[in-house]
């Protein structure tokens, strides 16, 4: 990876909907190479999907909530397929300490967080903070591109 292809995942990161023109007119490159580029990183899956960035609240899940959860490794075959399949699910990341797992979760109502964790309760303990406000929002990795 050259620093064009480190300015291309710079700039799709900025804006994924970027017109090939403009990102060809930014690294100095035609717009027909920038494809064959941006083809080529989803290729080797450094890019690996392009989303829209919603607002959760305002499709009525109100509540986030990070779920620790203490995971039996016996127990990981059966728990991968279950997580993966629930909707509500946002992430959930293999950590260490105490709970193996943490999972993050939006839901619209307690009610129904509180129904999920007593689902997943079948797997091990959990420990569940709920998010009361976002000052840094997820974002993406910064690239640094040397100065030519």
């Amino acid at each position: 990876m050259d620093q064009i292809d480190q300015k291309l995942i710079a700039l799709l990161q900025q804006n994924a909907r970027m017109p090939l023109k403009a990102i060809a007119a930014q690294v100095f490159l035609s717009a027909p190479a920038v494809s064959a580029r941006i083809e080529k990183l989803e290729a080797q899956h450094l890019i690996r999907g392009y989303h829209a960035e919603i607002d959760r609240q305002k499709l009525g899940y109100q509540i986030t909530a990070f779920i620790g959860l203490e995971l039996p490794a016996k127990e990981k075959q059966t728990f991968y397929p279950f997580i993966a399949a629930c909707p509500n699910v946002l992430e959930c990341n293999c950590v260490t300490g105490v709970y193996s797992m943490l999972i993050k979760v939006a839901f619209p109502t307690t009610q129904e967080l509180d129904a999920f964790i007593t689902e997943l309760s079948r797997f091990g303990n959990t420990s569940t903070q709920i998010v009361f406000s976002t000052p840094v929002p997820h974002r993406d990795v910064v690239i640094t591109i040397p100065e030519e």
